[in-house]
């Protein structure tokens, strides 16, 4: 018996892969998030890394990332400002209506005391360095959940 083929996906049936922007001015910093990331979220996609807070800003609008892992304490801006500056963006010219355009924020920081300031911003997820497998395997998981509602046409959730 022939073995049972299933055609190809078409480019409309595959998910996109979410794609995301690092910033960190600590070169090995976004080395060691980059690796991690790749055990926890495979699919992830990380198609830009700012080693600054306006780098940063410039590397979103650029990508229009689903996410943007920022580190706080950045020369030139910090990771809440540049956060606020993302949330500023004008939408790109070729977006729809009903697009979600403002990426997800994580922070990834040594700081715990801008945990609250961070969650005033909506920020997605608090990080503290060194980011362990385990504490980025729950924020995978959280992104994730945000994503798939936000691609059901739902808004994104809000944490706590």
């Amino acid at each position: 018996m022939p073995a049972h083929h299933d055609p190809p996906m078409s480019d409309t049936d595959t998910p996109a892969r979410p794609r995301a922007v690092l910033a960190d001015d600590e070169r090995l910093m976004r080395e060691q998030l980059r690796a991690r990331l790749a055990e926890v979220w495979p699919e992830l996609d990380i198609v830009a890394e700012a080693k600054n807070g306006l780098e940063a800003v410039d590397m979103v609008a650029q990508h229009r990332p689903d996410i943007v892992f920022l580190d706080i304490r950045m020369p030139g801006l910090t990771g809440v400002d540049a956060a606020r500056q993302i949330a500023q963006l004008p939408p790109p010219q070729d977006a729809g209506p009903d697009d979600d355009l403002l990426p997800e924020i994580v922070f990834i920081t040594a700081y715990d005391q801008y945990a609250v300031e961070a969650f005033e911003q909506g920020v997605g997820d608090y990080v503290l360095k060194p980011a362990d497998r385990e504490r980025l395997q729950l924020t995978a998981q959280r992104l994730r959940a945000r994503l798939d509602a936000a691609a059901r046409g739902g808004a994104h959730l809000q944490t706590p």
